[in-house]
């Protein structure tokens, strides 16, 4: 089985910075999409970034220039380095990742971190 992990978020001013990052373990055939969500309370989940199948990179347009995502050599770890952080970024987040062969992908959620912006 697959898990999830997130670490890295915490409580920040208004302009600082974090990076949350997410590893994945267990019986890894592949990583065939790895990405980061979050969710605000009483709104709905929605994408922050993430890579998709074909290479690609994919940010939600509030977020772009001030948020990168990246991930590690094997490819079993992804980041989120977040700049110019506001208080509208408070949220819990989550890692998300598509892993296993063709046709029998499953997707996975970790149990998200907690990203809290004072002003």
């Amino acid at each position: 089985q697959v898990q999830l992990v997130e670490s890295g978020g915490g409580l920040v001013q208004a302009g600082g910075s974090l990076r949350l990052s997410c590893a994945a373990s267990g019986t890894i055939f592949s990583i065939n999409a790895m990405g980061w969500y979050r969710q605000a309370p009483g709104k709905q989940r929605e994408l922050v970034a993430r890579f998709t199948s074909g290479g690609n990179t994919d940010y939600a347009d509030s977020v772009k220039g001030r948020f990168t995502i990246s991930r590690d050599n094997g490819e079993n770890t992804a980041y989120l380095q977040m700049s110019s952080l506001k208080p509208e970024d408070t949220a819990v987040y989550y890692c998300n990742a598509r892993i296993g062969p063709p046709i029998f992908e499953r997707e996975y959620w970790g149990q998200g971190t907690q990203v809290t912006v004072s002003s």
